[in-house]
């Protein structure tokens, strides 16, 4: 049986008899939001329910796979809202919960600003400034070089179309105190990329220690901003310094959990766009793995763990696990070539995915699963994020789905 109540004019549902709210009376096409228990740090904080059984199974990997939940019958209101797309999980274990009842999802254009415009940074800033007329009202760049950033204001400045010329969002310079004041983060931050002809495998993972040092300086800023849009991690590598962002941003200046800083929600690795789309690139020309295009997808992190699944439908291990070899050492072909790999992640991974994300739109990107941020199919709606609910996922994909998370634990 389920119970309602009614708390910051929002509509909860619990199982529970018992909770310290106004009682109330589901009322038909009224959104919802069911109460789970959950870990205060590894559990999700809120999200989109597409299946019921997610509400028994609200953390872990099996949301991705209807036929590996549990069955949960619903009542009539909340059969409703889920029908709808109105149905939201929220962990009640994790401090201050209720800030994800007064959170409002406009439709307003965003305030844009990104942190960090060197080649990765450019690349992506340019993407945005030449496709996000429709739901970015402004960018801003911020660098430690003055000079970097003249240079992009200037330059960005002269892109326009004729007799249109607010068809493009504006780009400025901000400074370090303005960084938080926007809708979208994007920390494009890095420091010690190893150089074209190091002999380091690993080029990502040789970045983390530099580069998790940065992220923890900007999230404690976030936190001190009491920030409430989202993160975007774009620099590698991308799936750790999500994690990292999270947790040190939930820290006060002792360094003890306290849950006070970023929502799990409101972080987003984006580093699997462009796995997905080197995959594709590989696809295109072998017609033993084309059937990726039409059936495929792709998990785990931007790097080691990856997967690229062939097909759903038709799963086939042997060219799963070619084209995922092919994708990940594509980053290594280019520097064999002599070049850094970094136009297509900052497109693909960059502009095009974050654009995709706040137009609500399905896209390759790192959430919060299982207690890492693991790259799967998702967007943001108004209940929430929303990760792709697949009716039966392979066994043997499943394992290297968990094989992925269990890699992302080990590093973080």
């Amino acid at each position: 049986m389920f119970y309602y109540y009614e708390k910051g004019g929002k509509l909860l549902a619990s199982e529970r008899r018992d909770l310290p709210y106004l009682k109330a009376e589901p009322a038909p096409g009224t959104p919802i939001c069911y109460l789970v228990e959950g870990d205060p740090v590894l559990g999700r904080g809120s999200f989109k329910v597409n299946c019921p059984g997610q509400l028994r199974a609200p953390h872990g990997l099996e949301v991705l796979d209807a036929s590996r939940l549990p069955d949960f019958p619903l009542d009539a209101p909340l059969s409703a809202a889920l029908e709808e797309g109105m149905l939201t999980a929220v962990n009640t274990g994790r401090a201050g919960w209720e800030q994800v009842l007064s959170q409002r999802a406009g439709t307003e254009k965003k305030r844009v600003n990104i942190l960090a415009i060197g080649d990765v940074g450019s690349t992506l800033l340019t993407g945005l400034k030449l496709l996000g007329g429709d739901v970015i009202s402004s960018i801003g760049i911020c660098d430690l070089s003055d000079q970097i950033t003249a240079r992009w204001e200037f330059e960005m400045g002269q892109i326009s179309l004729p007799w249109d010329y607010g068809a493009f969002p504006e780009v400025e310079v901000i400074s370090l105190e303005k960084l938080f004041d926007c809708d979208v983060f994007v920390f494009v931050a890095s420091r010690g990329i190893p150089p074209v002809g190091s002999q380091v495998k690993d080029v990502r993972m040789a970045q983390f220690e530099n580069n998790a040092a940065i992220v923890k300086q900007y999230a404690r800023m976030a936190r001190a901003a009491n920030f409430q849009g989202l993160w975007c991690a774009v620099s590698d590598p991308v799936d750790p310094l999500a994690k990292t962002a999270y947790l040190e941003s939930n820290r006060d200046e002792n360094g003890v959990w306290d849950g006070k800083g970023l929502r799990p929600e409101q972080i987003q690795g984006f580093g699997l766009g462009v796995m997905n789309a080197r995959a594709a690139y590989f696809a295109k020309r072998d017609p033993r793995l084309a059937s990726f295009l039409t059936e495929g997808r792709s998990f785990g992190p931007h790097g080691t763990g990856l997967f690229i699944a062939n097909s759903i439908d038709h799963y086939d291990e042997e060219v799963s696990r070619e084209l995922t070899h092919r994708t990940v050492t594509a980053n290594l072909v280019m520097r064999e070539i002599g070049f850094k790999p970094y136009v297509a992640p900052a497109l693909s991974s960059g502009a095009l995915s974050i654009l995709l994300t706040l137009r609500g739109a399905w896209h390759c990107g790192s959430v919060f699963l299982d207690g890492v941020f693991m790259g799967v199919k998702n967007r943001y709606t108004p209940a929430g994020v929303e990760t792709e609910l697949l009716p039966r996922i392979p066994d043997p994909l499943f394992g290297h789905i968990r094989e992925a998370a269990e890699h992302l634990k080990s590093v973080l």
